[in-house]
């Protein structure tokens, strides 16, 4: 990675949002990041670092949240001993922990205290306030920055300098612990949401991760194990069963079955002969394969993949918070109407009363409440969602899921079980369904097929006495033989019978019909004569079509995606009562459908388990990802459900929308009460100390109506 500021070259003209804070800034004047040979943009050095080590940043940011804290909390000691000493009948202006020790008064002890907090633990807010100054983007650090340092510095004359100050000492107080508080509140909000922001940056490192560190390589004849970014175009791979692919190729030798899962989404292991394709990343299973490399490096599908996450996620990076766009307008009113008040005032020969109506003003518009209304409605809301086993990654995932039109759910291991399970047992010439089942679990018990084991388990669960077979023997893309119980065992696909002679024309329709349903359906043959058909397919899950019916009954618009073959997938949307689907989507094309869609107008909920949505996942609107998924869609997704029931993509939903409006009525109450009390202010009519507690009473109203989110039904 190379870091440098820009020196306003042609190609660096326009504007660029930070994929840190996000804030549009003129790439001219941006510092920059280079990665995957994308360009990324940065309004400051601290957004410049969280990108580049989020976790240095996040520890930085926690120890000034751990200042803040305690300044906050040995505050609270101090002014609950200095009730009692003045209960005891001292002056809370001489009471002070260590009597011999007089200097130290009540509004030293203050100083004391406050300063690290304003200094130390505020810093992020004179750094966010220099840059907002410097970009012309006035925010809410400017205007938390402006009102604790003057809390502050009129305190500190207070204290230190009183005979500078033209005001009565009766009309002389300290708000050290306004500027502690505000400060605290704020940066604690922040911590939480930099916590949740930073949770998705291992998406990458996950995908990377599918692929193997070495690969087996033909060189001059010999087979060498080489590192995997050393495989060259042409090079001929050895990979054996249980091993991953490299990197993607064509079979030059071999057959096998190889899980493609992780990539394509589909179920079923596909079968790989001469000729074939397969894709780097995926799983070899049973035979040996030597492969010709096609595509390298940041050719291959998975690099595709991590190229097409990196970009969604910096296109969806977090949006600008309502109450920061409020800000805009809000602080240059704010600091207008103070200085308006405070001029106003010294002309008409009240300078006591302006400065007093001056800090009034900034104190009782300083937002407190405004910084603590989307996080505490968050915490609520969160916590509330982890209890019905749901993960929302932050603010910007709520502000999304109020407008939802559409969701699109994936297949295999979302809305279907994500394995094959024996659906059908048709018996035939008089044999019994269990004898069926018996015969067809004793040929596939020598075999590794997925298959197969749905057929061995599914006699296993029916407690059936499954016989020994001897002269096992698999014939590749047909099915496989054996002997057992004294009968000549035979099971495949159609062509396998009619090459042993064995008419299969009287199971064809029987044969049809679970084909239409996407069922894979297979003949068994006993001692010559066609016996029956047993059909294999991945099965819905129970609560799927429940989870359905509650978004139509949302008016949501629901569209299922699958990489399968589209006679599967209208068979199970059908089952569902799904009307758009689309199949036989690759993972590059199913973030391609999730823009298409955007494009309309419709905003898009992608709910997936495997690493083929990561793309997806990451381009929607909001990315839904399944519990039992992999990590990758996991870490993709801005909510993941931690039960792996789709009954919860509702529930998030409905959650999401009832936080946010939580979160809204929450910066109304906040902006409505210190606005009101700002004209009060203004005319002199506010005190600082009623102005303080006024900014106290907005911030409780604003804990007290998230704390009402906690009896929301939303299930």
């Amino acid at each position: 990675m190379t870091i440098s500021p820009v020196q306003s070259p042609p190609a660096a003209s326009g504007m660029a949002k930070d994929p840190i804070c996000g804030m549009v800034i003129e790439k001219s004047t941006a510092l920059t990041a280079e990665r995957n040979g994308r360009t990324y943009y940065f309004c400051s050095p601290t957004c410049l670092r969280t990108f580049e080590s989020p976790e240095t940043e996040i520890k930085a940011m926690r120890r000034r949240v751990t200042i803040a804290l305690t300044g906050v909390v040995a505050i609270a000691i101090l002014r609950a001993g200095a009730f009692i000493a003045l209960a005891a009948g001292a002056t809370i202006v001489t009471w002070a922990p260590i009597p011999a020790l007089p200097w130290f008064t009540w509004g030293r002890w203050l100083f004391i205290l406050v300063t690290p907090v304003q200094f130390i633990g505020g810093w992020s807010f004179y750094k966010g306030s220099w840059t907002a100054i410097r970009t012309r983007n006035i925010n809410m650090d400017f205007l938390i920055a402006l009102g604790t340092t003057t809390a502050y510095v009129y305190s500190v004359f207070v204290v230190f300098f009183p005979r500078v100050l033209p005001v009565s000492i009766e009309e002389r107080d300290v708000y050290f612990e306004v500027s502690a508080v505000i400060i605290a509140f704020v940066l604690l909000g922040k911590y939480m949401e930099e916590v949740i922001k930073t949770r998705s940056s291992a998406a990458v490192r996950k995908l990377m991760d599918l692929r193997p560190a070495t690969a087996h390589v033909v060189r001059d004849g010999a087979e060498v194990e080489i590192p995997a970014e050393s495989i060259m175009v042409d090079e001929v791979l050895v990979v054996r069963p249980g091993e991953k692919i490299a990197t993607d190729a064509t079979v030059v030798e071999g057959r096998s079955a190889v899980d493609e899962s992780m990539l394509t989404g589909e179920s079923m292991p596909v079968e790989k002969a001469e000729g074939g394709s397969v894709i780097g990343g995926t799983l070899n299973q049973t035979g040996m394969l030597r492969v010709r490399a096609t595509r390298i490096g940041s050719d291959t599908a998975l690099a595709q993949i991590v190229r097409l996450v990196e970009e969604a996620q910096s296109s969806t990076a977090q949006v600008q918070r309502l109450a920061d766009q409020v800000v805009q307008y809000f602080v240059p009113a704010v600091v207008g109407i103070a200085v308006l008040a405070f001029g106003g005032w010294w002309i008409a020969g009240e300078f006591p009363k302006g400065l007093l109506a001056f800090v009034a003003v900034l104190i009782i518009a300083c937002p407190c409440a405004l910084g603590i209304a989307t996080p505490a409605a968050l915490m609520v809301g969160v916590g509330k969602a982890a209890d019905a086993g749901i993960l929302i990654r932050g603010a910007e995932i709520l502000e999304r899921a109020q407008k939802i039109t559409t969701v699109v759910f994936d297949k295999t291991g979302t809305l279907t079980r994500g394995e094959p399970a024996v659906t059908d047992v048709v018996p035939l010439a008089g044999v019994s369904e269990q004898d069926l089942l018996r015969f067809a679990a004793a040929v596939e018990a020598g075999s590794e097929h997925p298959l197969a084991r749905a057929i061995v388990q599914a006699a296993t669960h029916r407690g059936l006495d499954v016989p020994a077979v001897s002269g096992f023997e698999a014939i590749a893309g047909h099915g496989i033989r054996g002997s057992g119980d004294g009968h000549a065992i035979l099971m495949g696909n159609r062509r396998l019978l009619t090459r042993e002679g064995i008419d299969p024309a009287a199971a064809e329709k029987t044969m049809a019909g679970l084909e239409v349903q996407g069922k894979t359906a297979m003949l068994l043959a006993v001692d010559g004569v066609l016996a029956g058909i047993i059909a294999v397919a991945d099965t819905i899950k129970p609560e799927a079509r429940e989870a359905i019916d509650a978004l139509r009954q949302d008016r949501i618009g629901i569209v299922m995606l699958s990489g399968d073959n589209p006679r599967t997938a209208q068979a199970i949307a059908a089952e569902l009562g799904i009307e758009r689907v689309i199949a036989e989507v690759l993972p590059a094309d199913k973030a391609e459908v999730i823009r298409g869609m955007q494009r309309t107008g419709e905003v898009v909920a992608m709910v997936g388990d495997g690493v083929n949505d990561a793309p997806a996942l990451a381009t929607a609107d909001i990315g839904i990802a399944i519990g039992s998924g992999s990590d990758v869609a996991k870490e993709t997704g801005g909510i993941i459900l931690i039960k792996d029931d789709v009954r919860d993509v509702v529930t998030s939903i409905r959650l999401s929308r009832a936080t946010m409006l939580k979160i809204k009525q929450n910066l109304f109450w906040a902006l409505a009460y210190n606005s009101a009390a700002i004209p009060v202010a203004a005319i002199g009519l506010l005190n600082p100390i009623i102005a303080a507690a006024a900014m106290a009473l907005s911030s409780l109203s604003v804990i007290v109506n998230s704390a009402l989110l906690k009896r929301k039904k939303v299930a």
